[in-house]
């Protein structure tokens, strides 16, 4: 029997330098952000400061001999590190002597600065959504700051963002390091969602951009990920009008759970003239219970299919109809007018596209509800309605004809 657990690989790993990498002009001290604001300090009668500069708050003052201090947030803040000697006793003497206070005094201090300094980025997991709603906040860090930037991430992304993003170095899990990291920021999803230490932001209040852009302290403004076709997408493409869809997701209540819909769907596409290609990675899915198929009447271009070869298809159809899951990002990152049919998560949380496909009427949104954590790995989780006659309704009541009038009005508006 096959040990599924000891195969599953964790969501994040912090494996930042042994020590700071940083040096200063006290022998023993040293400092950096590889895993917060970290600071060595030599035995001595020290006392260490953490300022938030942008807060004008001192968030962290305490002596220090003989230890490494760090600060209990892990994501970006303006730091001011300051180290200040306290007076020695002889010191103290004198001062009382005339009716003075001996004050510590400050030998080193450094305000937070990358400009040309390396800098690691490391993206949790595999998700492709989560992936390329966040890079573009990675970009924006290293415009604001100046850095070296490095990326760490699953691989199979690296393909897709390298032309977008030449200012990037790209690293994949097994690559080695830069020695000499001034910081390493750490981007994801960490359960508990309200941890104040790992991330600032619930994502399910600022959406999955913003999440990204309040870790990394760059303005929260939504940015398209810049996913560019290849010079040989042309010869990949059909001739003929096209559009793609993405019909499967990595959790059952992602899903279109009308029986009819996307047979509906495909059926009135072809209708209007168009082809109609599946894009998904897997024809059939098979979780415990549930099964998903390529919907009837589709091309199948399922498969091992590159990432890249996704992207040159995607980028050249008319326009791509999926759920709030990776490939919709993907298309969105390719410029491509995405319809997106969705229920279980609240609108702000993905992209913005004027044609997402949501109904109010019943259940929806589970993903933003606050009172509980969703799980994820459990693919057939509906928080609600679970075992009952309302199990995913916020997509069983999306009618095929609403998701007709809005391809109607999406044509409307591009062709």
């Amino acid at each position: 029997m096959e040990n599924n657990a000891a195969e599953k690989k964790p969501y994040m790993t912090f494996d930042p330098p042994a020590s700071p990498t940083q040096e200063t002009p006290i022998e023993g001290l040293r400092f950096d952000f590889n895993m917060g604001l970290r600071v060595t300090v030599p035995e001595g009668r020290y006392r260490v400061r953490f300022v938030d500069r942008d807060a004008a708050l001192t968030v962290y003052d305490a002596q220090a001999s003989g230890v490494t201090a760090t600060s209990t947030k892990r994501y970006f803040v303006n730091f001011r590190l300051e180290v200040y000697e306290d007076p020695s006793e002889e010191e103290q003497k004198a001062a009382k002597a005339k009716e003075e206070t001996a004050a510590p005094k400050l030998v080193f201090s450094h305000d937070y600065d990358a400009d040309g300094k390396n800098v690691l980025m490391k993206f949790a997991g595999a998700a492709m959504g989560d992936l390329l709603a966040w890079f573009p906040y990675a970009e924006a860090f290293r415009e604001a700051h100046g850095c070296e930037l490095y990326a760490l991430m699953d691989e199979r992304y690296i393909e897709i963002l390298r032309a977008g993003y030449p200012e990037i170095h790209f690293l994949a899990p097994e690559d080695e390091r830069p020695a000499d990291l001034y910081a390493t920021y750490y981007i994801g999803l960490f359960a508990p969602w309200d941890d104040r230490n790992l991330q600032p932001m619930d994502y399910r209040v600022v959406g999955l951009q913003g999440h990204a852009a309040y870790l990394l302290g760059v303005e929260a403004k939504e940015t398209r990920p810049r996913l560019l076709p290849s010079p040989d997408a042309k010869q990949i493409r059909p001739k003929e009008p096209y559009v793609c869809i993405a019909t499967q997701a990595t959790a059952q209540c992602k899903y279109w759970n009308n029986a009819q819909g996307w047979m509906d769907t495909v059926a009135y596409l072809k209708e209007l003239g168009y082809r109609v290609l599946c894009v998904d990675r897997d024809r059939v899915t098979s979780n415990g219970i549930f099964g998903n198929a390529i919907p009837y009447g589709a091309e199948d271009f399922t498969g091992d299919l590159s990432l890249q070869e996704r992207v040159d298809l995607i980028s050249g159809a008319a326009f791509f109809i999926g759920l709030a899951s990776g490939l919709s990002w993907l298309a969105w990152g390719a410029g491509v007018p995405v319809v997106m049919i969705v229920g279980f998560s609240a609108p702000g949380t993905e992209f913005y596209t004027p044609y997402r496909v949501q109904q109010f009427h019943t259940c929806h949104s589970c993903a933003n509800d606050q009172r509980h954590e969703h799980k994820y790995e459990d693919f057939g989780a509906c928080p609600h309605h679970r075992g009952t006659d309302r199990e995913f309704e916020c997509t069983r009541c999306i009618s095929p004809e609403f998701v007709k009038k809005t391809i109607d009005r999406l044509r409307a508006d591009w062709e």
